[in-house]
């Protein structure tokens, strides 16, 4: 039909739009690739542990790069090879909404965007629907969430065993697969339903936090998805420098995450979880050196002279140390790099317009140039010479300069929050949190 974009046409302006926006999608991924093997040998290494489970540690990796040095289309990249390899992956974007010290917020984040191989719609459901009950997988699942030592809340273990009951329930089996999502589910309901069914003295059901809650769904939500017949959960934590507006307490608690998910939950070292973050390169000179995190935070952390600060300090430490030691850095792009991506974008600009795209200068190669800034010269002087052959562009690039410092009203840390409270038998949050602020 007359006026139509053919399908090759339109993934090719896809990914063109895509480029000129700076947010990579499935095609432009697709159409370029990636040429950062340090990168991708060490994920590679990440899955292959992952799909062991041997008893390994899995933890995850740092990324590190400029603004405009690719991070975001690496990650693409490496999402696409992980859902291609049989594992669900989510992507959270790190902000003051979904801050990194917050476990509840974050794993809000990664179930609402997990996806599926080959699948689409709601993650939480289709791998609830999934679970084979007489897989050797699904019964691996219900001996380690029964076994004493398990670290997880007992609700996950009366869950499961209720999930398995509630086949003829529509509703409340739906209520238990909201539960492992994120939603509350009464512990009074919970003791009712295993009641009727006998089982009220197998499970001890008591009072936990939010945020330890959260923390333990990402333990055993991973193993759900073992269960369902996928290879394990990939979690892509990007702007990660994002931290370094928190307030020094929320920094302190970010860095212990930052420790977790590289280093691995030490609780649960084989459950099968891996993570990629992404940082800029600076974070270091501006952040643990500029603000002097570095020496604050373990001094503040100790001088409250508890257990939880002793704690919280050396998990932050270590958080430091995988930020000072552990980042994985991107590459610039080299002269054969260059050319081999503007080869690229030119054939993609021909099949999205129906165009031979003439040859142009786009900016000068510099090492401070960053990958994007090729990128997006080439992309808009093949827009202009289209629309006007006679026209020669003149292109500037300004420096953008990411401010790290703290937001003006950041999250108060002194009174405790709803994190931090645990959760009481009727589904509310009792007073008298035993947060560290």
């Amino acid at each position: 039909m007359s006026g139509e974009t053919s399908p090759p046409a339109l993934a090719a302006r896809r990914a063109l739009e895509a480029l000129r926006a700076g947010v990579p999608n499935r095609d432009a991924v697709a159409a370029l690739g990636s040429l950062q093997t340090a990168v991708e040998d060490r994920f590679s290494e990440l899955l292959e542990t992952l799909a062991r489970r041997d008893g390994t540690p899995t933890g995850g990796m740092l990324i590190s790069g400029g603004f405009g040095a690719g991070k975001s289309h690496v990650l693409e990249y490496l999402a696409h090879r992980a859902l291609e390899a049989g594992f669900v992956v989510s992507k959270v974007v790190i902000s003051k909404e979904t801050a990194l010290h917050d476990p509840v917020k974050v794993f809000a984040a990664a179930i609402a965007d997990a996806q599926l191989p080959g699948r689409t719609g709601s993650a939480i459901d289709e791998i609830a629907t999934g679970l084979l009950t007489d897989s050797a997988e699904y019964a691996g699942l219900y001996r380690w969430v029964h076994s004493d030592d398990v670290p997880l809340d007992s609700r996950f273990a009366a869950s499961l065993f209720l999930y398995e009951h509630a086949r003829g329930d529509a509703e409340f089996a739906d209520r238990i697969v909201r539960f492992w999502a994120g939603d509350p589910l009464p512990v009074a309901d919970l003791r009712r339903r295993l009641k009727e069914s006998g089982s009220a003295s197998v499970y001890r059901l008591a009072a936990i936090r939010e945020r330890d809650l959260a923390v333990q769904r990402f333990r055993f939500v991973s193993r759900l998805i073992t269960a369902a017949g996928y290879r394990g959960w990939v979690v892509l934590l990007d702007e990660v420098e994002l931290i370094g507006r928190y307030s020094l307490l929320q920094r302190a608690k970010s860095y212990a995450e930052v420790a977790r998910w590289v280093r691995g939950d030490r609780d649960d070292p084989d459950a099968p979880l891996a993570a990629v973050l992404t940082t800029v390169d600076d974070f270091e000179a501006q952040v643990l050196v500029g603000k002097n995190d570095l020496e604050l935070i373990s001094k503040r952390l100790r001088m409250k002279q508890t257990t939880e600060s002793e704690l919280l300090a050396g998990a932050a430490e270590t958080g430091m140390r995988v930020i000072e030691r552990d980042q994985i850095r991107l590459q610039p792009p080299d002269r054969d790099e260059l050319d081999r991506t503007y080869t690229k974008l030119k054939q993609i600009h021909g099949a999205a317009f129906g165009w031979d795209p003439p040859d142009v200068e786009g900016l000068e190669r510099l090492p401070s140039n960053r990958m994007r800034q090729y990128v997006r010269a080439w992309i808009n002087e093949w827009d202009l010479r289209r629309l006007d052959p006679t026209y020669t562009p003149d292109l500037a690039v300004n420096e953008l300069i990411i401010d790290l410092t703290d937001d003006d009203n950041p999250t108060s840390d002194d009174n405790p929050t709803s994190d931090d409270n645990p959760t009481s038998d009727d589904g509310t949050g009792l007073d008298g949190g035993t947060g560290l602020a």
